[in-house]
């Protein structure tokens, strides 16, 4: 009883330091929204997000901005992105008025197979080294963003990002606290001081960092286009560094990649069609868990009510045991998301939460069988982009080829050893993916481009900003910036398993009385700072034809129009 009366008494001081009033809006709102009419850009860095403007004000479109801006993330933030990594995208067209979806992401070498993980005694897909690798998809959807959306070649659109590699930028105070942490990590594997640590040390904050090697990879891309990366000689580069390190990575693995265009799936929400993408991914958890959580008067509940919080926390619960078991590659499996997605099955799950107390642990539903950076731009015409890149795990594998200035995505970790599972690791398959872009539609027109960052969180985010948007009438940018719930413990896509009912970590700005309440229904509270992702949104206001921009407060971020 002491410890838990230190515990609130600390966490009412902590939350008195930190309230701050405003003239206008929600108290913890850090800024205004951003309105313009032209066009809007937001993104986790300012001088990518002044990229994407500079291309919307020199005639291109939100897909070459988005693109520019993606490039721009990759030299100024490769704690979280980069070229070695996976993208995926949901592009609203203004000229067909439909949404569009892509998966760039990449396959399992041929040429590792399931045994060579049984026969050397592993149990699990080490995170950093050769083995987790599987081909990059960014570049490729580039040129199949650029291809089906774009208007300006490749080399305008990568100019700036080849430009700011070779003369240098500032680092930022976020983006420099993750370098010098992945770097204590990362700095023995071959190739990644001699790119990342110039004098021996990660760049410090306001330091001017070059990295000449990217931008010569990012100018043989503009000029040779995407076969010197997936046919030419910088595949060749990456497949000699990661054969030489005892990886399995082949031309053949480059030469066969392909991004897929696919169909977004949605769940209506209360009137708003919520949009994401099918797995491999997890946006379905997402629309999993705001079926479950319409049923219930949201509103009428208020934001930060132990109510609200506890319904939040058993929805994701339920979601997340589904989201092991059935989540993986399509190619490979049936994969049952009509179902999954379906009202009918929301209210059948929803039978299991006790309003009362906290579950320790949920089956996945029985069913017939059948660390990253997110970015959005608009443009004048009413082009819109959603679009998610990551290397996994910051700053990715470690592996760090030859002289071509990035590091290999280390995605591969995520799937499973176990026979049977959705997720079991096999040769040129798409591991489980966590990076998910985000969309909202209102009566088929657009009126949200969203997403944010971090692992398992984002489904879980993506949930909270959609119910602080919807339910508790929240604009654009304290939608963001509202204090956020993060759940950890549920069964994962690798194969481990809930049995404690996991931990429920909170920002600051909880009332001390609603984390009490929480915790004698079951819930194993933490108080954390970090890992709570990070958003940015862009909003089409129909009635005075303006953008809304937002970007969070959480990363280093910008959202600036004209």
């Amino acid at each position: 009883m002491y410890k838990f009366v230190l515990f609130v008494n600390f966490f009412a001081i902590h939350y008195s330091l930190i309230a701050q009033d405003r003239i206008t809006g929600l108290d913890f709102a850090t800024r205004s929204e951003v309105i313009a009419q032209n066009g809007m850009a937001c993104t986790s860095q300012p001088l990518a997000t002044q990229v994407a403007l500079d291309i919307l004000k020199s005639g291109g479109n939100a897909i070459d901005a988005a693109i520019a801006a993606n490039a721009v993330l990759g030299l100024v933030e490769p704690t979280g992105n980069g070229i070695g990594g996976d993208l995926f995208a949901i592009v609203w067209e203004a000229k067909t008025q439909k949404l569009y979806g892509l998966n760039a992401s990449g396959r399992s070498p041929y040429n590792l197979t399931l045994n060579y993980f049984k026969e050397n005694g592993y149990d699990k897909i080490p995170a950093l080294g050769p083995l987790p690798v599987s081909v990059p998809g960014c570049v490729d959807g580039w040129f199949e963003l650029s291809q089906k959306f774009g208007s300006l070649p490749m080399s305008d659109i990568l100019a700036p990002a080849i430009q700011y590699a070779r003369q240098g930028f500032p680092l930022t105070e976020l983006i420099a606290y993750y370098w010098k942490q992945n770097a204590e990590i990362l700095k023995d594997y071959p190739g990644f001081a001699e790119v990342y640590l110039p004098n021996r040390h990660a760049p410090a904050k306001g330091e001017v960092f070059k990295n000449p090697y990217l931008a010569n990879t990012l100018e043989r891309i503009a000029k040779q286009g995407r076969k010197v990366f997936y046919r030419g000689e910088i595949a060749r580069e990456i497949v000699e560094y990661v054969q030489t390190q005892g990886g399995f990575l082949s031309m053949q693995d480059f030469e066969d990649h392909r991004s897929e265009w696919i169909e977004p799936i949605s769940t209506n929400y209360r009137g708003y069609d919520v949009w994401e993408l099918p797995p491999n991914g997890q946006g379905t958890a997402v629309l999993q868990m705001l079926n479950v959580l319409e049923q219930y008067d949201i509103s009428a509940m208020g934001f930060g009510s132990p109510e609200y919080m506890h319904l939040f926390i058993e929805a994701k619960k339920l979601a997340f045991e589904d989201r092991a078991k059935y989540y993986a590659d399509p190619e490979f499996n049936r994969l049952p998301v009509e179902q999954l997605i379906s009202k009918k099955y929301a209210r059948e799950r929803s039978k299991l939460i006790d309003p009362e107390k906290a579950s320790r642990s949920f089956p996945a539903g029985e069913l017939e069988q059948g660390n990253t950076i997110y970015l959005t731009t608009a443009d004048k015409e009413g082009n819109m982009v959603s679009l998610i890149q990551s290397n996994y795990r910051g700053m990715g594998s470690g592996m760090t080829p030859g002289n071509l200035g990035f590091v290999l995505q280390d995605r591969g970790e995520l799937f499973a050893l176990e026979e049977g599972h959705f997720n079991v690791y096999e040769p040129h398959k798409r591991p489980f993916h966590t990076i998910i872009p985000a969309f909202i539609t209102k009566d088929g027109e657009p009126y949200i481009s969203f997403g944010l960052m971090g692992g398992a969180m984002q489904p879980q985010g993506h949930v909270q900003v959609v119910c602080n948007l919807i339910d508790f009438g929240m604009n654009l940018q304290e939608a963001g910036d509202a204090p956020r719930i993060r759940h950890e413990g549920s069964s994962q896509p690798t194969g481990e398993k809930m049995t404690n009912g996991g931990t429920v970590f909170l920002e600051s700005g909880f009332d001390y009385q609603t984390i009490r309440n929480l915790m004698e229904k079951g819930h194993q509270i933490q108080l954390s700072k970090g890992a709570y992702g990070g958003y940015q949104a862009i909003q089409w206001d129909k009635k005075n034809k303006v953008f809304f921009g937002a970007s969070e407060s959480r990363k280093d971020g910008q959202a600036a129009g004209y």
